[in-house]
């Protein structure tokens, strides 16, 4: 009888226990744990405009002369483009326009004081990166525009405009806001033109122009993230 009630005791005690713990469910608030923060994917596709700056240097040569004319200068002017991006690739098109005053002026015995020089230097380019969030590393490559200007002692000058070439590549990087900074490097080639007797006494006398441009760019982009 005694080991009887004792069972039912146990029995009872813990049937209370456990109707207590289910109350005490019912009543608490379950916890919730905070949605986890996803960082902002920066998204590269639309619309941007600049400004860009920097320097060059490059050469000249003169049909009439042996040695070429070492080219330097600044360059500073405004950019404008449109990016792609699919997946983490972005392909985009970008043209610039910067006044220019790379210039240099020979030594050389055939023509002491013969200079090279150009005012202005256009870009129409494609560009291919692959981003890393904000980070856009990039090839770069398309058609150049610009002036060559030939001067010797003695006689009048002359200067053209012509067609080349630039390849190149740099890195682009998202700031704060719509804004990218980027630096990037451009190997120019704007061909050669005649200035014959508006240089020298030979009536063929082709004067070309090769560059090497480094320069660092502010950009303002549009529609950024969408």
């Amino acid at each position: 009888m005694k080991k009887a009630v004792a069972t039912i005791f146990v029995l009872s005690t813990f049937v209370a226990a456990q109707c207590a713990f289910a109350a005490d469910l019912s009543v608490a608030p379950l916890y919730k744990a905070p949605p986890a923060q996803v960082a902002p994917v920066y998204n590269w596709t639309g619309f941007y405009i600049g400004a860009n700056g920097g320097g060059g240097w490059g050469r000249s040569w003169w049909q009439s002369q042996s040695t070429a004319i070492n080219l330097s200068g600044a360059q500073v002017g405004g950019t404008a483009g449109y990016n792609l991006q699919f997946g983490n690739t972005v392909l985009g098109l970008e043209g610039d326009l910067d006044w220019s005053n790379l210039k240099g002026t020979s030594s050389a015995a055939l023509c002491p004081g013969c200079s090279t020089s150009d005012s202005w230097l256009s870009t129409v380019r494609g560009r291919a990166g692959y981003a890393f969030g904000g980070v856009l590393p990039y090839v770069t490559g398309g058609l150049a525009l610009g002036d060559i200007r030939a001067s010797a002692p003695g006689f009048a000058g002359a200067s053209a405009t012509n067609a080349g070439w630039t390849v190149g590549g740099g890195v682009e990087i998202a700031l704060p806001g719509n804004w990218t900074a980027k630096a990037e490097y451009l190997h120019v080639d704007l061909g050669k033109f005649n200035c014959g007797a508006s240089c020298g006494i030979s009536p063929t006398d082709n004067v070309s122009m090769r560059d090497d441009v480094v320069r660092a760019g502010l950009n303002y982009h549009f529609g950024w993230g969408k």
